[in-house]
């Protein structure tokens, strides 16, 4: 068979009862249109297209669109493409050199007090703030609510 043009070759496999053997392929979400950057990402905006399994392993992107709604887009992310998983991040409810409100709690005290934050930070992140009247640096973590608490 080896004299046999490659083409033959298949097209005689075929005609004998041969399956053309079918590569895996896996659903993957992508956006319907244009998201830009800074825009949050709705289930709505994402569809499900079918790629090569293989494309999951080899490149960092987003299988399930658990995974990135409610996110927020770092760059533009194109139609009908996979989504890195670097080109999205948590919605930042604190901003490098805003004002922010932190919080610290301890056996019954609270105490509330204006800060600038120095960086930015999402929910569940820790982020560095300085005290406007006196200057000291702390870091607290980023509540859903967008304030920090100051942890022990």
């Amino acid at each position: 068979m080896a004299w046999l043009p490659k083409a033959l070759f298949v097209a005689t496999a075929l005609l004998l009862g041969a399956q053309p053997v079918k590569a895996a392929s896996i659903n993957l979400p992508v956006p319907k249109q244009t998201i830009h950057p800074g825009d949050e990402i709705d289930h709505r905006d994402l569809v499900d297209r079918r790629f090569p399994s293989r494309t999951a392993t080899q490149f960092a992107v987003v299988t399930d669109r658990g995974q990135i709604t409610g996110m927020v887009a770092k760059r533009t992310l194109l139609p009908g493409q996979p989504v890195p998983l670097n080109a999205v991040d948590k919605p930042m409810l604190v901003k490098r050199g805003e004002p922010a409100r932190l919080v610290f709690q301890e056996q019954g005290l609270i105490i509330i007090m204006q800060v600038e934050a120095l960086q930015n930070g999402g929910a569940g992140s820790f982020v560095r703030v300085r005290n406007i009247d006196s200057g000291l640096v702390v870091s607290g973590r980023v509540q859903n609510d967008g304030s920090i608490r100051v942890e022990n």
